[in-house]
């Protein structure tokens, strides 16, 4: 791009910003991408990688000359590579159905997409990071079983477990080794399936400090061993007994993990918010009756003794929400629809308003609405965190096909940012800035680490916090190994120490296990008075 259409491109970004009196910012990034964000992953080399379907029919994305040759469809593209830096992106090369798919990154930062639809639904699709040409490579039948609708995640020994999908109640690794080139049941997935409904799909996955498997479908959770094919522990249903995973799809996250240094000792929360109530999605295909969406979000400590659900009320109802992990360890609710379920044509309602929930605050006191947008992100939409503290969202496409016109909610090609508060400008004299080290470095577990950064007003050493957090892949409103570390060290007796010239330093130590952080690409901040600095890219070896 020249330095005349980057400076246009900036400028056009500038002037497309929508402001109001609450919380939070919009920007407009990008009026069309040519594709319907239905998948993301944010790579370590700040690049996002996207894709809806290639079963959509032709997009308004053509692929190049040489690219045209690999497919055997049109010239259209179905995926896309965004450069989150400049605001620029360029068409790339899906061959089998992805429509429906997983994924996660593997420790060197690839990206792994697994299962899809028909030619699509046991083929592996990689996507290599730091390289400026790169396309997708499929790696057919590199699954054992048909994967519709599964989840991935992360594991400590570098490898990814794939779990479920439809009528699939087992689970799979990649990449294979001789011991698991199997497939291993999984009863509970059976015990979860709701007739012609489902309500089990995209299971809510997170690994645990010890190294099991938290997975939660429908409406109850396990904590699995996977290592012996063995339940744990099983947890109780969530009150009122509503399905809160796809189609129902509400959505889930691990909370921040703190005091790293207790290991087995640390305690874990989840937080599952929205969905759809019991029946909403045979009432919405059936009979056109759309009903309204869960407003509650539930909330379990699962590491104690005798852990039961916690149940607060959202702001809104909300279902097809996304929930992002923010560095400075808020999450935020955003998309959605207020009325029916996922599936096509099923949801009404869009919900506009972003919510900023507040972890640590005391009951009562934890949502917060932010400043709304004017696109409604229905069906397939999503939002994944970039490394300046923007939320990147785009997406939704609850048509069979493209459709742009005579439709309740249009197909949307677009891309927008929203800045949570901690960026308003008000904010510049308390953000940190990180000095060194610089972004790319290579970190090892339980290791001193050195931080040196600057704060342009007064420093308050109390309120320094180190922060790291692990991109996910996100889609149908659940971010796959999505995670967020508060990193400490409580060997030092100052953790914050002045540095020369106006510059400090903190001390933290590194994640001791792979349990805690599998290995891979994480984004790491200093966070101050909850204002986090711009991320550095680390990868953990």
């Amino acid at each position: 791009m020249s330095n005349f259409l980057l400076l246009f491109s900036l400028l056009s970004l500038f002037s497309s910003s929508i402001t109001a009196q609450g919380g939070g910012r919009w920007e407009l990034l990008q009026e069309s991408i040519g594709i319907s964000a239905m998948h993301m992953q944010l790579l370590g080399d700040d690049r996002v990688i996207i894709y809806d379907r290639t079963d959509f029919g032709p997009s308004n994305l053509t692929l190049t000359e040489s690219q045209c040759s690999l497919t055997p469809r049109d010239c259209t593209a179905h995926s896309a590579e965004y450069d989150s830096l400049t605001n620029t992106f360029r068409p790339l090369v899906v061959i089998t159905n992805n429509w429906c798919s997983s994924g996660s990154t593997l420790s060197d930062g690839t990206l792994v997409q697994t299962g899809g639809w028909r030619d699509g639904d046991k083929v592996v699709r990689t996507f290599t990071p730091f390289c400026n040409d790169c396309d997708w490579v499929e790696l057919p039948n590199k699954l054992l079983q048909r994967r519709w609708y599964a989840s991935n995640h992360a594991l400590p020994d570098g490898r990814l477990i794939i779990v479920g999908g439809t009528q699939a109640f087992n689970y799979e690794f990649f990449p294979k080794t001789p011991s698991s080139f199997q497939l291993f049941k999984l009863p509970f997935l059976q015990q979860t399936t709701d007739p012609r409904a489902e309500n089990n799909l995209y299971p809510f996955v997170f690994l645990h400090v010890d190294g099991n498997l938290f997975i939660f479908a429908n409406n109850r959770a396990i904590l699995f061993d996977y290592t012996k094919d063995v339940v744990v522990r099983s947890y109780p249903t969530i009150p009122g007994g509503d399905p809160r995973s796809y189609p129902s799809t509400g959505s889930a996250v691990l909370l921040p993990l703190k005091n790293l240094e207790l290991g087995l000792k640390i305690e874990a929360e989840v937080l599952i918010c929205g969905g759809a109530p019991t029946g909403s999605y045979l009432r919405a295909q059936n009979s056109g009756q759309f009903l309204t969406a869960l407003k509650t979000c539930a909330r379990l400590k699962y590491t104690d003794p005798e852990p039961s659900w916690i149940i607060e009320t959202m702001p809104m109802a909300r279902v097809m929400g996304d929930m992002v992990l923010l560095p400075n360890e808020d999450v935020l609710l955003i998309n959605g629809a207020g009325r029916g379920t996922a599936g096509w044509e099923l949801g009404r309602d869009p919900v506009l308003t972003p919510v900023i929930y507040h972890p640590d605050n005391t009951p009562g006191s934890r949502f917060e609405t932010q400043n709304p947008n004017q696109i409604p992100r229905m069906y397939h939409s999503c939002a994944v965190l970039l490394r300046d503290g923007r939320v990147l969202v785009g997406g939704s496409n609850p048509h069979q096909f493209y459709n742009f016109t005579n439709v309740l909610f249009p197909t949307e090609l677009s891309l927008e940012a929203f800045s949570p508060p901690y960026l308003d400008p008000a904010n510049s004299r308390v953000r940190p800035t990180i000095i060194s080290p610089k972004s790319g470095l290579k970190i090892t577990y339980g290791k001193h680490l050195s931080i040196k950064f600057t704060v342009s007003g007064s420093l308050d050493p109390s309120s320094v916090k180190v922060t790291l957090l692990r991109p996910p892949f996100n889609t149908h409103s659940f971010s796959m190994s999505q995670r967020l570390l508060v990193l400490t060290n409580k060997q030092a007796a100052m953790p914050v120490i002045p540095a020369l010239l106006g510059r400090f330093k903190v001390k933290v130590i590194t994640p001791r296990t792979t349990n805690i952080a599998p290995p891979g690409y994480y984004l790491l901040f200093v966070v101050h008075q909850g204002i986090p600095s711009k991320g550095i890219w680390v990868q953990l070896t």
